[in-house]
């Protein structure tokens, strides 16, 4: 099949890239020309585990394209994806004028030529944006079921292991009013769905919802569990113990049960908003997600109260390192995460940050600048440091030299915002050990 993908950034990249693996014509533009020409480079412009190798080998087998002309992929494909950006503005309401300029775009193409293209909302975008599409296009002159029909195919990719999200999802979600489209959507998916995983039609807008709220309730878990973590802290209780305990339980299922200093990334803050916006302009007050935000928002900030406290309050001329500022690991994407919200109110009182992460130096560079330093490995971060503060739960964080870490710092401190190691051996290896509605580690035992 021949398909379109307009926009290069994270999800139309891994979309357009794991199209063209399983054999499609696929043609991505972009208006950004040097990340066009980079692209068509094979040098990648995000960090994405196995992305590189696919879309060098699309590339090099003729599959994948990259332009910075809409009207060259138009003239080509038949399937046209949105995967354009849609920031949140200060009340949390996604910015559409992206997406809705490139669709008059579309429209103006449509009215000089007379040719069906189905239009797919594959950014994650407000209830009611399929119908606002179909709007744009009529005012053009062009009509529904003959020149367009109108699809939501959300994501549900998650950065680290999109790749394989994307060719083995759980579920496909189409929402179409068109038969015509939908079959064309069913066929095109088909191949990624061979062991039986389910290809849902519903209308567009519950396929609209359904994005939201699956993103939402695994938000609500986090903040969940981290409002349990606290009040493990208060009675005694350990937040690993209690997870296993919960996790086991058909019912709950045992994924998103971390505590830890809250979520970022490009998605679950921004759909959370998102969601919250649309349930206030339909009269609703959506109690539980207001919740969710107020807990993650304040989350971070228990993290800089325990440095605060362990430190005698004297955090002006301290220096503390940072382990990982990527919001999650294997991405550098640094988008609302958690380790910068740390790393800035860590400055605001006054210390002096040096920091790693396998991934994000660059994108981190790219956002504070010279405001803190940045090592060239793990170890180089701790020298004479009073705190190391773990942000991210990168692998090669799990099996460090304790020995070698000890010796580095000045006082051999950690406060783990992920809940990486065993608070038992932490006291062995002779480490002041604070984590996440856990006991603390002390060099004098449990």
């Amino acid at each position: 099949m021949r398909i379109g993908i307009v926009g290069t950034g994270y999800v139309g990249l891994v979309s357009g890239t794991c199209f063209a693996e399983m054999g499609n014509d696929v043609y991505c533009v972009d208006v950004d020309q040097a990340k066009v020409a980079q692209l068509r480079a094979a040098k990648m412009p995000i960090y994405e585990p196995d992305l590189r190798t696919l879309l060098k080998r699309n590339l090099r087998e003729g599959r994948l394209h990259f332009t910075t002309s809409l009207q060259e992929m138009l003239d080509q494909a038949d399937i046209i994806f949105l995967a354009l950006p849609t920031p949140p503005g200060a009340d949390g309401e996604a910015d559409l004028s992206f997406v809705l300029g490139v669709v008059q775009d579309i429209a103006d193409w449509l009215s000089e030529n007379s040719t069906y293209k189905v239009i797919v909302n594959k950014s994650t975008v407000p209830v009611g944006t399929a119908a606002r599409v179909r709007v744009v296009l009529a005012e053009s002159g062009v009509k529904q079921g003959e020149d367009f029909d109108v699809v939501s195919n959300p994501e549900f990719l998650r950065e680290g292991s999109a790749v394989a999200d994307f060719m083995k999802p759980d579920r496909i979600v189409l929402g179409t009013s068109s038969t015509r489209a939908g079959e064309q959507m069913r066929r095109l998916y088909e191949p990624f769905v061979r062991q039986g995983n389910p290809i849902y039609m519903m209308d567009e807008c519950s396929a609209e919802v359904t994005k939201y709220v699956a993103n939402a309730f695994l938000a609500s878990r986090i903040s969940f569990m981290n409002e349990v973590a606290n009040l493990c802290e208060r009675v005694g209780a350990d937040i690993d113990h209690v997870r296993m305990g919960i996790g086991s339980d058909t019912r709950i299922g045992k994924h998103f049960l971390y505590a830890g200093i809250g979520f970022g990334g490009s998605c679950f803050p921004k759909d959370v908003q998102a969601l919250l916006h649309t349930s206030r302009n339909h009269g609703y007050d959506f109690k539980i997600l207001s919740a969710v935000m107020a807990v993650n928002d304040g989350q971070w900030q228990l993290l800089i109260k325990r440095v605060q406290e362990l430190l005698g309050g004297k955090l002006r001329g301290g220096r503390a390192a940072v382990w990982g500022l990527a919001f999650k690991p294997n991405t550098d994407d640094v988008r609302e995460a958690p380790a910068h919200k740390v790393i800035r109110g860590l400055l605001a009182a006054g210390m002096r940050v040096v920091a790693f992460d396998p991934e994000a130096m660059e994108t981190t560079r790219a956002v504070l600048g010279d405001e803190i330093d940045y090592a060239s490995n793990a170890y180089a971060a701790l020298e004479n440091t009073d705190v190391l503060i773990i942000c991210t739960e990168w692998p090669e964080f799990r099996r460090p030299d304790f020995g070698r870490m000890k010796r580095l710092m000045r006082r051999p401190l950690i406060v783990d915002g992920r809940n990486v190691y065993n608070t038992g051996r932490m006291a062995e290896h002779g480490f002041e050990y604070y984590s996440i509605g856990r006991p603390a580690a002390t060099m004098a035992g449990l």
